[in-house]
């Protein structure tokens, strides 16, 4: 520990000095690259005092609070050299050679090594270097191919997942520069930067709060203490990494990089990719079983062939017993032994599926290549919780899902507005409105929000930032004639309150130039109704709130039910005594939310995506439930649902098919567990109903999958067994919580994923059904052979390369067919469905016994069969091990493309769009050739007349009727182990009573 600890330190300062190296002293600027760092470092409130507080340190980086740097290249190229990137040192990952360091570390390959290097001593020392190298040359070739394909596959997959790495940490943020708000991405920022900060948001550099409304940061990242730490101006340095807890604010970038103390931490710490998901665990636990099974049976051919051959009962080709007691020397008795052990090792290779995991990693890793291609999803991070979402995924029964930005477009616009009372007609005429109305309004709108609009110098459009909300009520604003700037300067705010998806609401305590204190609140209509007492009419005279609240909430229902988001605008006015005075007290200060006047409500129309309801179809079809989630009105909610196909009437639209949050959260927990099977649609939800929905769901029995984007929502993403964070509109925390962020925020990409974990766990299947053929006749013929006489068709290197076909280049065919229609006709597969199905079991036991039966008559009947009984014996014997092996590996060729369609009759649906599978089927087949007519002397093979080649090429076609004819067969629905464990059962029973 103490030494790792020295190491850490010794890279960072190595770091350190490197970077000081590189960047200067600070160039232009009055201060420098080491003062900043160290005030940072240290927090040292009172250098920064000495440079001027905030103001000062932006003067002496040549900043404005207000409106951040300049942002052309010149400039941030001059602050790079001088400062730093915002980028680290990445620490490499496992090399090429450690990987093959790790495949050698395989004990079976070991024993194969020693026993190819005894072989190949022995065979020099009795044949000569010419001829003795072949059998030992041989199997260390064979061996060395094993481990060189399993590094690269490894290598590969280990590149891939830091690939995915890198697109996880760049992430997109906002920036001022020169006024106007700019997406950069995290890597691009630099010392000078204004960033603003909400809640979600991960701090993205060191630096210094310029302001900020009840901001609370969660610096557990940094310091490992999990307690929130409110900021203000006697606590104002911001660290990288950390994550915005609560509230709101804008900060001054002080450090980047190596230069904090996140890069620094960052820069030592590598990520660990060697961890295995849920169903490799299932899969190893299948490999290691079928392992004991070919260990035992390996075990028994060693001491049957050991037995044989010091009894006198093993011969060579010509007929000459191998051992004879006192006569056979040593060095002929290591040798044999050395034959005998080294097939009982080639068995055991054969009989480990080591493929298994390999499948699993290939396919995963194949799926998010292309889920990456499509722009679909990532994975968010590359631990086994996250990595296993993709196969998770194909399991899900429900999707919990958001309405906006993932089943609408989230592109809103006010398409209607209520002020005064009355309905707006032209929409964007301020005419209708009295002076003082529209004051008050202008006044809310640009104070009371997180957006932001920039009106270039040179004329043109304005530029409106923010949520999509905030843009389309700032955008309304503008075209009644709203001047932000202005209405911004006219005032001065006092305290934030930012938007809270508990109250549905958000308020800002603004003081005028006149002294005067106005608190105006925004957020979801009926709620900022409930607690208005007046309203301001067109004329600008207060009225009270009697029969017009009445006809307000018919507004409000009528927008909601055609699909409108509705947001009400209201004010009060505040005694400026009742503010307090000191910076601490009003951070706690709680805005007054009562006794407010009604300002206006806006219907905010945001379209449905093109294309979801086709998305809710394919699930429906497949049995994956979708449930709308939102935090919008009931009857915008239930608008929408039925709009995208969640509903598919208004029969369908009684409690609890929709319901709301509070009437769901009010309910006793086994109550909830009942009725949440029933819901559809929970509209004004919290996201602690979120969370309970899931926990019911779960218990329930169901696959939960869930979309969120809020911080709030991180407690559900992290609940369900699915987290789906959005990618556009999602925060750092929701996508920390989540285990896949969609990038586009679209509904339709989580059927996608759906899809790409279905094809993962139906490539799985398809290669054990495959992998458990070639292991079941494989050991069969090898046994019977052994046990009959004495020795075995399939010899050492022959074994090592039918490894390596159904192994890895088996793999790598089967693990990557791409997803086709037909998965999602099927329902999901539950939890605890075994991973060898009934149909697998029937084409598996089919295909088995053919080559079993037709690799048995040649054997034992080979020589008559191929008319080889005048040939020398020798020769005869090569020629029938010969047409063994060639007909065994050229079975499994053709068995590929059986175990692609475990279900269908046609084996070549699609085959021709599956170029990897045609490349690796076609260069095992080429490899064969070459194995057979060209490397003889290594693989023990004579050459094949063109006659044999036809009979091994008929053989293997005859495996695709046969596969066809065996779907005929019926199977049983129960799973093979439960129909196996009836009996015992019964027992049990009977012996109980």
């Amino acid at each position: 520990m103490i030494r790792s600890h020295a190491q850490v330190i010794r890279a960072a300062l190595l770091f350190r000095m490197a970077g000081e190296q590189q960047l200067g002293a600070g160039g232009d600027y009055a201060v420098g690259l080491e003062q900043l760092a160290s005030m940072n470092r240290d927090q040292n409130v009172s250098t920064l005092m000495r440079y001027g507080g905030v103001r000062g340190i932006s003067d002496l980086l040549k900043t404005n609070v207000e409106t951040g740097i300049s942002g052309d290249e010149a400039d941030i190229a001059k602050r790079r050299i001088a400062f730093g990137s915002n980028t680290y040192p990445r620490k490499k990952g496992k090399g090429f050679l450690r990987f093959l360091w790790d495949a050698v570390q395989d004990l079976t390959l070991i024993i194969l090594i020693v026993a190819a290097a005894a072989s190949l001593a022995l065979g020099i020392k009795t044949e000569g270097i010419e001829e003795g190298w072949y059998d030992g040359g041989s199997i260390a070739f064979a061996v060395l191919l094993v481990i060189f394909v399993t590094a690269i596959s490894d290598y590969r997959q280990s590149l891939q997942f830091q690939n995915l790495n890198e697109e996880k940490r760049n992430i997109q943020l906002e920036v001022m520069r020169d006024g106007r708000m700019v997406n950069v991405s995290i890597f691009d920022i630099v010392v000078g930067d204004v960033v603003p900060l909400r809640i979600g948001d991960q701090v993205p550099a060191d630096g210094i709060l310029i302001n900020g409304h009840s901001l609370a940061i969660d610096e557990s990242s940094m310091t490992g203490e999990s307690k929130i730490v409110h900021k203000d101006h006697k606590s104002p340095f911001l660290m990288s990494g950390c994550k915005v807890a609560d509230g709101v604010g804008t900060m001054l970038v002080t450090g980047v990089g190596i230069n904090t103390e996140w890069g620094l931490l960052m820069a030592t710490i590598s990520e660990d990719t060697g961890e295995e998901t849920p169903l490799q665990v299932r899969l190893n636990g299948v490999a290691t079983f079928i392992g004991i099974v070919g260990l035992a049976v390996a075990l028994s051919v060693l001491t049957i062939l050991l037995a044989r051959y010091f009894t006198g009962h093993t011969r060579n080709a010509d007929g000459q017993v191998q051992f004879i007691r006192g006569k056979t020397s040593v060095s002929d008795i290591v040798d044999g032994v050395i034959k005998i052990v080294t097939i009982a090792v080639t068995i055991v290779v054969v009989a480990v599926p080591e493929g298994l995991p390999l499948a699993v990693t290939l396919t995963l890793a194949y799926s998010m290549r292309k889920m990456m291609a499509d722009k679909a999803l990532a994975i968010v991070d590359l631990q086994v919780r996250r990595l296993s979402a993709c196969e998770t995924m194909g399991s899900a029964t429900t999707i919990c899902s958001d309405k906006t930005g993932t089943l609408t477009l989230n592109q809103m616009t006010v398409v209607e507005a209520y002020v005064g009372g009355k309905k707006i007609d032209p929409l964007d005429s301020s005419s209708q409105l009295h002076g003082s109305v529209s004051s008050l309004l202008y006044e809310g709108i640009a104070h009371n929000t997180q957006g932001n609009i920039y009106t270039p110098k040179g004329g043109g459009d304005v530029e409106v930032t923010g949520s999509p909300t905030e843009k389309a009520i700032l955008s309304w604003a503008v075209k009644l004639g709203m001047k932000f700037d202005e209405v911004r300067a006219d005032s001065k705010d006092i305290h934030v309150f930012p938007f809270n998806s508990e109250k549905k609401r958000g308020g800002v305590a603004i003081k005028r130039a006149n002294s005067d204190v106005y608190i105006h609140w925004k957020g979801a209509a009926e709620i900022v109704l409930a607690s208005c007492t007046r309203y301001l009419d067109l004329e600008g005279n207060l009225q009270s709130m009697g029969a017009e609240k009445e006809s307000l909430k018919q507004a409000i229902d009528d927008m909601a039910s055609r699909s409108l988001r509705c947001v009400a605008i209201a004010y009060r006015p505040l005694d400026a005594d009742t503010v307090p005075s000191d910076e601490e007290s009003l951070n706690k200060w709680e805005l007054p939310e009562d006794n407010l006047v009604f300002l206006a409500i806006v219907g905010i129309k945001d379209p449905c995506r093109p294309g979801v309801k086709e998305a809710v179809r394919i699930c429906t079809l497949a049995g994956v439930k979708v449930r709308m989630v939102t935090g919008d009105n009931i009857q915008t909610a239930r608008a929408i649902a039925l709009e995208c196909g969640i509903l598919s009437s208004e029969a369908d639209v009684a409690e609890p098919v929709v319901i709301e949050g509070k009437t769901f959260r009010a309910l006793p927990e086994k109550e909830r567990e009942q009725i949440a099977k029933k819901i559809t649609v929970m509209g004004r939800s919290s996201p602690n109903d979120k969370l309970l929905l899931v926990q019911a769901l779960r218990k329930g029995g169901d696959v939960v999958a869930v979309t969120g984007d809020g911080t709030n929502d991180a407690p559900a993403l992290h609940e369900a067994d699915i987290g789906l964070a959005m990618g556009i509109s999602g925060t750092e925390v929701a996508k920390e919580s989540s285990d896949i962020i969609i990038l586009d925020d679209n509904f339709a990409s989580v059927v996608k994923v759906v899809r790409w974990g279905r094809s993962v766990y139906a490539n799985i299947q398809k290669f054990i059904q495959f992998q458990l053929t070639v292991n079941v006749a494989a050991l069969v013929i090898n046994v019977l052979a052994a046990l009959t006489s004495g020795d075995v068709p399939l010899n050492a290197v022959q074994l090592l390369w039918v490894n390596l076909i159904m192994d890895t280049l088996g793999a790598l065919a089967l693990a990557t067919e791409p997803p086709t229609d037909e998965l999602m006709h099927r329902s999901p597969v539950g939890r605890r469905e075994p991973l060898i199905t009934n149909i697998m079991w029937r084409n598996l036991v089919v295909q088995a016994v053919y080559q079993i039966c037709v690799l048995l008559v040649l054997n034992f009947c080979g020589k008559t069969v191929l008319h080889l009984n005048d040939e020398p014996a020798e020769h005869a014997n090569k020629v029938k091990n010969t047409m063994i092996f060639n007909t065994f590996v050229l079975c499994q060729i053709f068995n590929e493309f059986n175990a692609r369609k475990p279900e269908e009759m046609n084996v070549f649906a699609g085959v021709t769009k599956n170029n990897l599978f045609m490349a690796i089927v076609g260069m095992t087949a080429v490899l064969q050739v070459i194995i057979v007519e060209f490397l003889g002397k290594f693989t023990s093979t004579v050459r094949l007349s063109f006659t044999l080649w036809l009979v091994s090429v008929a053989i293997g076609i005859v495996s695709w009727p046969l596969a066809v004819a065996g779907k005929l067969i019926p199977v049983p629905r129960t799973p093979m182990s439960r129909l196996c464990m009836k009996p015992f059962k019964r027992c049990k029973s009977s012996r109980a009573s």
